[in-house]
């Protein structure tokens, strides 16, 4: 299955291809950003990182799709906010599948693929140089990459294997701890007045929340 993954930025918008059924520097096929100047109208960035997106899109002809989204705290803006809006955008208007995924789920599956150690009982902060580290593992240690476009790839990866799992193309003992938190977690309570009940948090079950199904195979309703 080949995802393309993206990073969104306004300065150095990551995008790159994951290739799950491939090994080695043919797990990543292409890869490579989109860039625009802050002396542009506001505007005028966001319809050429759309336009670039969907010609990106018609060039790669990925299977699926997979997207970082912006999340509230430090890494929120308004700016990188309508830009996300602007990215899924393009991808509705082409078709395309899309399973969204924050900053820090995909910098923990590559911790735990990197199988970084605990600092003071804490967890490993992934840095860019970390996530460089690991798509240049991951694809057989070559080339140089940009941390964005490690990324990018990262979110590829991990959406490739939430696809392979939808389409039963792998089953939940394939899966990792950690993906399977992601993709399939039910909380229980067990106090207070809600015990008893049921949360599913997994994506698997937060369709049109966070995946949305948009290809002309998959699209029910307008």
């Amino acid at each position: 299955m080949r995802v393309l993954g993206l990073d969104p930025s306004l300065t150095n918008f990551g995008w790159a291809v994951h290739d799950s059924e491939a090994v080695g520097v043919a797990r990543c096929p292409a890869r490579g950003r989109f860039q625009t100047s802050s002396k542009m109208l506001f505007i005028d960035r966001y319809i050429q990182m759309r336009t670039q997106l969907s010609e990106l899109i018609r060039t790669v002809k990925p299977d699926r799709m997979g997207i970082e989204y912006p999340v509230f705290g430090d890494l929120w803006s308004e700016g990188m906010y309508g830009l996300f809006l602007y990215s899924c955008e393009a991808l509705k208007a082409e078709g395309m599948d899309v399973v969204f995924f924050s900053p820090m789920q995909t910098k923990a599956v590559m911790r735990d693929f990197l199988n970084r150690p605990r600092v003071d009982g804490k967890l490993w902060k992934m840095h860019k140089a970390d996530m460089v580290e690991a798509a240049i593992k991951d694809t057989g240690g070559k080339g140089k990459w940009d941390h964005n476009e490690a990324d990018a790839y990262a979110c590829a990866r991990l959406s490739a294997r939430f696809w392979l799992l939808y389409d039963g193309l792998i089953t939940e003992a394939e899966l990792t701890p950690r993906e399977r938190t992601n993709f399939l977690e039910v909380k229980k309570f067990v106090r207070g007045k809600k015990a008893g009940k049921e949360v599913k948090r997994g994506l698997m079950y937060r369709e049109d929340e966070r995946f949305f199904l948009w290809s002309p195979q998959t699209t029910t309703t307008e």
